[in-house]
């Protein structure tokens, strides 16, 4: 497996260090704190590991403090319910003593019932696409060093955005259609997967809102973002190892906040996750 994409899944394999407690390990990839995708990703997997035989199909998250790249985080489990159908768990994240993250999911057992989805949306494939990072290439000289450096790290995700969206106008609209796969073949577990289904939904997400502003602002330091809550419904199982179309937009942004939604879409069409996100969006 790819060094990078392996580091993911071991920093997803938490250790259990108690009934219901499990530890993680934190990842620096150039963020002022740990990658929100994360905490999430590891938060998902806690909660996972004391459910059996049942799969998230919603959850609900706030993000309450900075996390410290350089110390692990604790995820403490609350079995709230176990029904005849459906398991609750709650989920809070500690680091230095005090609470970072907190999560609500819901899992369910595998059952049939009346299907229908929207349509993907009609838009180019992957293939011929650039990487994001090669189009923010001849941007990089413009941008502050730790950005640069933030913009240079090797991803376990290729990422490669359909609209070229990247400018400093002030007149685009708040849509984004993103490709993304693993970069190498990940384990056949439903788990790890919807895991790295929540890692990879922080990646592109939010700024979205700030496309109508100027996204190029957030990179220079000029907009203070951080994610507030966060909210995923897993419709259908996927890989992430395969490509996944990612549509992205923004109803509204106001009062310093931004709120942006997003649809995922497998590569013949198929709607496998709605997810939502608040962020703070503030001008410097």
């Amino acid at each position: 497996m790819h060094p990078v994409l392996a580091d993911l899944v071991s920093v997803l394999d938490l250790e259990s260090i108690e009934a219901n407690i499990f530890r993680g390990p934190s990842r620096d990839i150039g963020s002022p704190q740990v990658f929100g995708g994360q905490v999430l990703g590891q938060a998902l997997i806690a909660a996972s590991r004391t459910v059996e035989e049942r799969s998230v199909h919603s959850l609900h998250a706030y993000f309450l403090r900075r996390g410290d790249v350089n110390a692990p985080i604790v995820y403490e489990v609350d079995r709230a319910r176990d029904g005849g159908s459906f398991s609750n768990r709650r989920v809070v994240a500690i680091q230095h003593g005090r609470q970072i993250f907190n999560l609500a999911a819901s899992f369910h057992i595998n059952e049939p019932g009346f299907e229908h989805a929207l349509q993907a949306p009609d838009v180019p494939g992957p293939e011929g696409l650039p990487e994001v990072m090669k189009v923010w290439a001849a941007r990089l000289d413009n941008l502050p060093r730790k950005v640069r450096e933030f913009l240079g790290n090797q991803r376990p995700f290729h990422v490669r955005i359909v609209e070229e969206n990247h400018n400093d106008s002030d007149d685009m609209q708040p849509v984004k259609h993103v490709w993304m796969k693993a970069v190498d073949e990940l384990p056949d577990d439903p788990q790890l997967h919807q895991a790295m289904l929540a890692y990879i939904s922080d990646y592109e997400l939010l700024g979205t809102a700030t496309l109508p502003h100027g996204e190029e602002r957030a990179l220079r330091g000029e907009l203070q973002m951080a994610s507030l809550d966060h909210a995923m419904w897993f419709h259908r199982p996927c890989r992430v190892d395969e490509w996944l179309l990612f549509s992205f937009d923004s109803p509204s942004a106001g009062g310093a906040r931004g709120l942006a939604r997003g649809q995922v879409f497998t590569r013949d069409g198929q709607l496998v996750l709605s997810t939502a996100q608040e962020g703070l969006i503030r001008q410097r």
